[in-house]
């Protein structure tokens, strides 16, 4: 068998293993962004009915807790992602 045609084999058949997945793969990262702009918009609307028409306080107060803890996940994502592409760049090549 010649080695190019057994190359070629090789690299047909791994292909499927590492192509990117038809819907894009990024469905857990799109349903976290997705939750974190529910959140910070059902604070917001909250936050603007308790200015407005006077609503309940707690229910105000328990938005803040939801969106402070939303956004202390979100820059601890961002700091791990930025973390590890600093290591990546850290890789002798």
């Amino acid at each position: 068998m010649d080695i190019s045609a057994l190359v070629a084999q090789s690299y047909t058949a791994s292909k499927a293993a590492t192509a990117p997945e038809a819907d894009g793969g990024g469905n857990a990262f799109r349903a976290a962004a997705d939750s974190f702009a529910a959140t910070l918009q059902t604070s917001e609307n909250t936050a603007m009915q308790a200015m407005t028409s006077g609503a309940d306080p707690h229910a105000l107060v328990e938005a803040l807790a939801q969106t402070e803890l939303a956004v202390q996940t979100a820059v601890t994502v961002r700091d791990r992602v930025v973390e590890a592409y600093q290591e990546i760049l850290r890789m002798p090549v």
